[in-house]
């Protein structure tokens, strides 16, 4: 029997946004990407996962550089899910790689869930970026035979107007997948308004999805978005599904291959009742 865990999560700010940044409420639509970034190394083919395999246990100069075009991508976006970041390791130059990213794309708000603690050699971790101040963030370790895998909860508004975002990287073996989707399924189905997204290492079209879409009100709006491997994308394994109460924009995988995956970007219509207070800064403001 798995037990649940939850540690409520104590909001990270950057202090150093641009004083021209200003807060405008009643925002009724949200840019949302999704992005395994493979703590920050870039892959080219298959052979790096050989060749370049001591990146995961050593500082690469190159590393930052890769940060520092994802913080491009990102910047203009409302809510960012990352997977695959390293909260400050020996690998990363005992960098947060979340903080670092919040930094360098101005946002206000970020958290960062580290499920698997490697010490000085990797700390393997979840990660948002936000300009929509949550009221909420709760850490939840998911079932699994090799632990180390997790969701995180972040939420906006209270109550039944409350908007819920999931932050999920789920286990390579299928066995493993439908227990943890199990699992998410019974949390996501406590709130109204849920926005899910990661590297569910699952197609649109396997029988961990379908059990996913079948015991929530989620959605998947496009099958099929191939994301991995980036360099010849055929696999579509990451996602960001959304409950029927959101109205879907647009949505696409990004030809950005910095990772050995694809991001997956979407932009989302909130219904009437909900509306959350947003910062934007300098970037938006321009």
């Amino acid at each position: 029997m798995f037990t649940q865990f939850i540690s409520s999560g104590e909001l990270k700010t950057i202090s150093e946004l641009p004083r021209t940044g200003r807060l405008v409420d009643g925002v009724s639509r949200l840019r949302l990407l999704s992005y395994n970034i493979q703590a920050g190394m870039a892959s080219r083919g298959y052979r790096h996962y050989v060749t370049h395999s001591w990146k995961h246990v050593l500082p690469d100069p190159q590393r930052l550089d890769n940060l520092d075009r994802i913080a491009q991508l990102v910047r203009d976006s409302d809510l960012v899910g990352l997977q695959e970041v390293d909260a400050g390791s020996l690998r990363s130059g005992f960098i947060n790689q979340t903080e670092y990213l919040a930094k360098r794309a101005h946002f206000p708000h970020w958290y960062d869930q580290t499920n698997r603690n490697l010490g000085v050699i990797a700390q393997h971790s979840l990660g948002v970026l936000t300009r929509v101040r949550p009221t909420q963030i709760a850490e939840h370790k998911l079932p699994g035979i090799i632990p180390g895998r997790g969701t995180l909860r972040v939420q906006f508004g209270v109550d039944d107007n409350a908007l819920v975002l999931f932050i999920v990287h789920f286990a390579l073996g299928r066995r493993a997948r439908l227990r943890q989707i199990g699992y998410v399924s019974e949390l996501v189905s406590d709130s109204r308004h849920v926005i899910l997204m990661g590297d569910l290492n699952c197609r649109s079209s396997s029988r961990e999805m379908q059990l996913l879409l079948k015991r929530t009100d989620l959605r998947e709006p496009i099958h099929g978005l191939h994301t991995f491997p980036s360099w010849r994308p055929y696999r579509n394994i990451d996602h960001i599904l959304v409950s029927s109460s959101l109205q879907v924009k647009k949505v696409r995988a990004l030809n950005f291959p910095f990772s050995d995956h694809l991001p997956v970007q979407m932009e989302v219509s909130l219904p009437e009742n909900l509306r959350l207070t947003h910062h934007w800064t300098t970037a938006q403001c321009a």
